[in-house]
């Protein structure tokens, strides 16, 4: 019999997890999916869905993919995007891939192991991303089972807001005119979220979404212009 280290997650023994009604595999390599999370898939689709009167085969980043579970729910819910997914760890694009090829859309999304933007060419309608976001003071106070979780998906540095500081930097280089950026926050994080976001002049925040606590939980940013 496999011996189960103390405070291992629930979702790590039986090794899958529900999201966006999709059956995700996790394990010890990848973060497990959050419902708060889904929140970011539902605005994200309703984006892609305004998009595509006029633009055909929109065109989606999903950045610290993780498990996959965000491009695989975005790609079940719109038959025509395309979709890069990209994370740092090759063991979480591993998992990633198996969650693709498992839900059969592993022909529909491009997976890239990478640094954020590292690795990935062109430019895109819109950019999702989950990034991790917990400063590192606050992982004395995390629960066990919080951290048998890898600590790559969940260290944010100092403040927290490390990732999002890295990608509204570069995300002009790969949005279209006009194009979308969503991320995850935690709890407290949205006024300084959105003045990293407004700090870069052709960046404007256009909605904050809140979760189920009336926590603000999803900030979603538009890429106005370049010139």
């Amino acid at each position: 019999m496999k011996t189960i280290a103390p405070y291992t997650p629930v979702q790590y023994v039986i090794g899958h997890t529900e999201f966006c009604g999709f059956d995700i595999m996790v394990d010890d390599r990848v973060l497990i999916p959050r419902p708060e999370t889904e929140l970011l898939v539902e605005k994200a689709i309703r984006l892609v869905h305004s998009l595509q009167p006029t633009v055909h085969s929109p065109r989606i980043l999903d950045l610290c993919t993780g498990s996959g579970c965000i491009a695989i729910a975005l790609t079940k819910a719109s038959s025509d995007c395309r979709i890069v997914a990209s994370d740092i760890s090759e063991d979480a694009i591993e998992v990633a891939e198996k969650n693709a090829s498992k839900h059969r859309v592993n022909e529909r999304i491009q997976f890239v192991s990478g640094d954020l933007f590292n690795n990935i060419t062109g430019r895109f309608d819109l950019i999702v991303s989950n990034p991790p976001y917990i400063a590192r003071f606050e992982f004395e106070t995390l629960q066990k089972e919080v951290l048998r979780e890898p600590r790559i998906a969940l260290d944010g540095g100092e403040d927290g807001l490390d990732f999002y500081r890295r990608i509204v930097n570069l995300a002009g280089e790969y949005l279209n005119p006009g194009a979308h950026l969503l991320f995850e926050i935690g709890y407290g994080q949205a006024e300084e979220i959105k003045r990293i976001v407004e700090s870069r002049r052709f960046f404007k925040v256009i909605d904050v979404v809140k979760d189920f606590n009336d926590i603000d939980r999803v900030v979603v940013a538009q890429w106005i212009s370049s010139s």
